[in-house]
């Protein structure tokens, strides 16, 4: 309405008097008010942050996630597991440990949100966020509303807008991506039921040392192609980061599951798999991946034997079941011997451990390689957060 009054003022005084010096000037300043008001009138509103509930970004930049290391290309795996050697070697020679990195979280407050319980994880995301100068910020369920009284996208939206950088340890793998869509900041994945990407990366990290000499540089991967390792135990979180991963770096990969759908392939990573697959050079060798359900067949000429936990938080109620399932599944030098496992071969568990998935003599013998498996979680997770929240490129 103001516009329109505003016009029918300006072509009342153009019709009348022009020589009039004082409706001239009346003339000019009402010619001034018109435009002013024809630019708030059709100005393009702002956009608003949040609009029916969905985060909308200012920037049509997103920030990259870490929710499986089917996110990560080769290269870019090859370039974090060397940083990670890197941080270990820095902290074992340095007495000086905090100064002797750059502070690239400097100022930075890192939100750990764990809905389920944690030992490696956690004190590795809390001591790497103190070494590269940040704050950690640790939240429990106790702590916060997370899916609870307050809807994930919600808590996403809050929680990212007070952060640098959100790790999370979650139910559903459907939590992590609902976190990590409506973020304003990277998001990593501390496990979720279908990807755990942080531990294949220490296990990637302690088989390449297993390979390098005292004091050497680390071996590129390109190093593992060709290897066998074995799967001996669930179908879970680990063995699907496994999936998407070693069969991209030219290992083979046997899986021995129980028979039964609990334990059967997840198709969605089956696919993740196949399509990391075809993104690759086709020159380049890539490793075949067998799923049965017989330990001995599966860790035949195995250069390295894996298992994990046969009952899963969550699986509780299905224990007694499970453990019927599992029987004949406990990892042993006669397992491996009677099924033709190389001389050699190493173990490797994520902890922690059951006395029923592997014994005394092969977790606290000379083949494991369990707890530098675990201190590795430290050094591979403190290259994630200097990549992602300290945004230093790889």
């Amino acid at each position: 309405m103001v516009f329109w009054r505003l016009v029918g003022r300006v072509r009342k005084l153009i019709s009348g008097m022009w020589g009039d010096l004082r409706n001239l000037t009346r003339l000019t300043v009402l010619t001034m008010r018109l435009v002013s008001s024809a630019a708030l009138r059709y100005a393009a509103p702002l956009a608003p942050k949040y609009v029916a509930g969905r985060h909308l970004s200012t920037s049509a930049v997103r920030p990259r996630n870490l929710l499986t290391l089917a996110d990560m290309t080769i290269p870019e795996l090859d370039a974090l597991l060397q940083r990670a050697a890197d941080f270990k070697k820095t902290y074992k020679t340095h007495i000086q440990k905090s100064a002797a990195f750059e502070h690239t979280l400097q100022d930075k407050t890192i939100a750990l949100i764990f809905s389920k319980r944690s030992t490696r994880t956690r004190v590795a995301s809390e001591s790497s966020t103190a070494l590269l100068g940040g704050h950690p910020m640790f939240l429990a369920p106790s702590d916060i509303q997370l899916g609870v009284n307050e809807s994930l996208l919600d808590s996403a939206c809050v929680i990212s807008s007070m952060v640098d950088g959100i790790m999370a340890r979650v139910g559903g793998h459907d939590e992590i991506e609902t976190l990590a869509k409506y973020s304003q900041v990277p998001v990593i994945n501390a496990l979720s039921s279908r990807f755990h990407p942080t531990q294949i990366l220490a296990d990637l990290l302690t088989m390449l040392e297993t390979m390098s000499e005292p004091g050497a540089p680390l071996k590129p991967l390109s190093a593992l192609s060709g290897l066998k390792v074995s799967w001996v135990g669930d179908s879970n979180n680990i063995l699907n980061d496994m999936l998407v991963t070693y069969p991209r770096l030219g290992m083979d990969l046997s899986v021995a599951a129980p028979k039964g759908d609990a334990y059967a392939p997840d198709q969605v990573v089956f696919d993740l798999m196949n399509k990391g697959l075809a993104a690759e050079k086709s020159d380049k060798p890539q490793g075949a991946v067998e799923w049965i359900h017989d330990p001995y067949q599966a860790v035949r000429d195995a250069d390295y034997i894996v298992t994990d936990t046969w009952i899963s938080m969550g699986d509780e109620a299905s224990k007694e079941q499970r453990l019927i399932d599992f029987n004949g599944f406990q990892v042993t030098e006669s397992l491996a011997k009677q099924g033709g496992a190389k001389p050699d071969w190493k173990f490797l568990h994520c902890l922690p451990r059951k006395s029923q998935e592997v014994d005394d003599d092969v977790f606290y013998g000379a083949r494991s390689l369990v707890f530098p498996e675990a201190e590795n979680r430290k050094w591979t997770i403190m290259a994630c957060f200097d990549w992602l929240f300290g945004l230093r490129p790889l």
